[in-house]
């Protein structure tokens, strides 16, 4: 008797690979991993937060609510390491799993925060606040919102504002504080408000010059061009001289790089253009595009100048 009681109420049996598939998390996470090279840790992370909030969002399904989680987050790197691309997908996973009503992401900076006299700065935040509600806010160089030096900023009212919107508004706003990661961890010390209302920190690791160069065909590919032989060790050669210089923003950089090499091989074929020339020439860069690089005379002369 006391067996067919027990399972007559048998607790119900969750297919969670369902719900996975259900979610659609899966395509989310397979274009994370398709439209980024390297960022292995970063990728797991993002994985071990979706799979935190599908979990969550199962239980509280089947009536198992605890207290919402807090989802706020800080992305630390150097630049063109993909903060701005990860946090578009992290909307995507917020999104699907029912987090936030859209998956719209608003990308701000200091100066779309803050105002330059008094009474200006509360409507510029807020105005940017109702944009991003129901989504994610993207702050760019968090940072520069605190400048301590100077008594006249109006930042630490935007920051005020900021954190009072992120503790009464956190079922409808996700926010994603980014920069350096030493500018960051003062800006933290100096609004301990930030650090306790974010949940996640994912630091941003540079790329490597293997992985530039797979960013480089892939930027490329989908302009329809690629390197010929010569112009795929030149562009090695390219990144190898270029990290070492200042401003390297690694994914940046090697955009800027590509452009360059597109504007010399366009004068190249200009210049020459008193024959006819194949389809193949259109879309090939060439050594000679990417050789003319400032970056290597910049090197040679400091080769030059380095003491003996």
């Amino acid at each position: 008797m006391n067996d067919v009681i027990n399972e007559a109420y048998a607790p119900p049996r969750i297919d969670i690979e369902a719900e996975f598939r259900r979610s659609g998390l899966g395509e989310v996470l397979d274009e994370l991993d398709r439209d980024l090279v390297g960022l292995a840790p970063v990728k797991r992370r993002i994985r071990e937060i979706a799979a935190r909030l599908l979990i969550d969002r199962i239980r509280a399904d089947h009536g198992l609510i605890g207290t919402p989680p807090t989802l706020h987050m800080s992305f630390t790197g150097n630049p063109g390491t993909g903060k701005t691309t990860v946090a578009l997908r992290m909307a995507d996973i917020l999104h699907r799993l029912g987090y936030i009503r859209s998956n719209h992401l608003i990308s701000v900076t200091r100066d779309d925060l803050v105002g330059q006299y008094i009474g200006h700065t509360a409507p510029k935040t807020k105005e940017v606040l109702k944009k991003a509600m129901g989504g994610v806010l993207f702050i760019d160089e968090a940072y520069y919102l605190y400048r301590p030096e100077n008594e006249r900023d109006y930042g630490q009212e935007a920051i005020e504002i900021l954190l009072q919107v992120m503790e009464a508004k956190r079922d409808d706003l996700v926010v994603i504080l980014a920069g350096y990661a030493d500018r960051m961890a003062r800006f933290y010390e100096a609004n301990p408000g930030f650090r306790s209302r974010i949940a996640h920190h994912i630091d941003f690791p540079d790329y490597t010059d293997e992985e530039l160069f797979a960013i480089a065909e892939k930027m490329l590919e989908a302009q329809h061009e690629r390197f010929d032989a010569a112009g795929a060790e030149a562009f090695r050669a390219y990144i190898q001289a270029r990290r070492t210089q200042p401003l390297f923003a690694n994914a940046r950089s090697v955009r800027n790089a590509l452009d360059r090499a597109r504007l010399r091989q366009a004068v190249r074929l200009m210049e020459n253009r008193a024959g006819p020339v194949d389809l193949e020439a259109l879309v090939t860069i060439t050594a000679d595009d990417i050789l003319q690089s400032r970056v290597f005379r910049d090197a040679a002369a400091q080769a030059a100048g380095a003491p003996a």
